[in-house]
């Protein structure tokens, strides 16, 4: 087989297990095929520079990477190549750049690691410029639709669960509602996840509607002073609004659920009620083992896919394996909460409030068989 060249980058938001990934990557490449690897630096915007922005890696070069946090190679999630916010407000496109600058490199292929938005980019860069691309799911929301598992959910997991126990304690100290406000730009998944495994009284998803008088009628129903709520920050008001701040600089993100909620519980039926919102506690950090199980797994099954020249490809956990997917079609499916969904039962089975009023199941006793004698 010829000696390649190969680069990676990391797109969109960071998240634990990203250079677990890159490790994964150089050992594969470096180790098994003696190819050369090159790491592309903040994403696209380092193809766009000139001469581009790149570290060469070797195998010595990866050793602290399987517990380190973050991305070493830089992120970014804002700049669409297409339409590229310039320095006088206009838009530019400036994806021949990017596609000069993996020409100028002398690339055979490309290894991308990205969430929905940024792998949506790049194929579209891939297909406009012939690029060889290959593609690995990170997201910390895991609503990629075509995988199980991306890299960086489970450590998000863990630590939004970490912090409902910890939590717990101080809300039966104080005799409070203690509302901790995890991510999920759209998907419910930390969220479920999380208040399943640290044992949350109420769970909002955005996937689920939710009443503020369900919410005050589950919290009174304990039989006792105290409750953990968790909440995904793209949960809407009671009414359908989206919950947002604007900075000084009239920037406006996600945020601010948890307080309305609080106000809402407080003003209904007077309980002192905290809020705790975790924010980009989430993403960083040490990778959890799954995450770097998971990471390590993809890094080598993208090195084989590009081996055997298997392009437009996204690597995928399926059925406690690792297959490939083409990367139209992992992109093409959203993967949201189902209120279907095993966990969901299993919230609800575990008596979880959803903020909803399910309807109750009936369980159909099953007859003995009629036996002729």
């Amino acid at each position: 087989m010829s000696k390649k060249r190969i680069g990676i980058l990391t797109s969109g938001g960071d998240c634990a297990g990203l250079n677990a990934t890159l490790r994964a990557v150089v050992h594969r490449a470096v180790g098994t095929y003696g190819w050369e690897v090159v790491g592309i630096r903040k994403a696209t915007q380092g193809l766009m520079c000139r001469p581009p922005q790149v570290a060469t890696f070797d195998l010595s070069s990866t050793r602290n990477l399987l517990t380190a946090g973050g991305t070493i190679l830089g992120t970014t999630n804002k700049g669409n190549p297409f339409a590229f916010p310039m320095p006088d407000g206009s838009l530019c496109d400036r994806s021949h750049e990017i596609i000069e600058g993996y020409h100028l490199l002398g690339l055979d292929a490309l290894i991308g690691i990205g969430g929905d938005g940024s792998l949506a980019i790049l194929r579209r860069l891939a297909q406009q410029g012939n690029l060889n691309l290959v593609a690995i799911p990170k997201t910390i929301d895991n609503d990629l639709g075509s995988t199980e598992r991306s890299v960086g959910f489970d450590t998000a997991v863990n630590i939004a669960t970490e912090a409902l126990d910890r939590l717990h304690f101080t809300a039966a100290s104080h005799s409070r509602v203690m509302i901790l406000e995890v991510m999920g730009r759209d998907a419910g998944h930390i969220a479920l996840s999380a208040g399943i495994a640290g044992g949350a009284d109420i769970i909002l998803i955005p996937e689920i509607p939710y009443t503020i008088d369900t919410l005050c009628e589950a919290i009174q129903k304990l039989g006792r002073n105290f409750a953990t709520v968790i909440v995904a920050e793209a949960v809407c008001t009671e009414t359908g609004e989206k919950v947002t701040c604007t900075n000084r600089l009239g920037q406006c993100r996600l945020g601010g659920i948890g307080e309305y909620l609080a106000d809402c519980i407080t003003e209904r039926i007077g309980a002192e009620t905290r809020v705790t919102v975790l924010g980009h506690v989430q993403r960083g950090g040490i990778p959890s083992p799954l995450d770097r199980i998971i990471a390590t797994a993809f890094g080598v099954e993208a090195v084989d896919l590009i081996a055997a020249e298997k392009y437009d490809h996204m690597v995928s956990w399926q059925n406690r394996e690792v297959v490939h997917v083409p990367i139209a079609e992992a992109i093409a499916e959203y993967r949201a909460v189902s209120p279907t969904d095993t966990l969901v039962k299993a919230a609800r089975g575990m008596g979880i409030c959803l903020g909803d009023r399910p309807v109750t199941e009936q369980l159909v006793v099953p007859q003995p068989a009629m036996v002729s004698v």
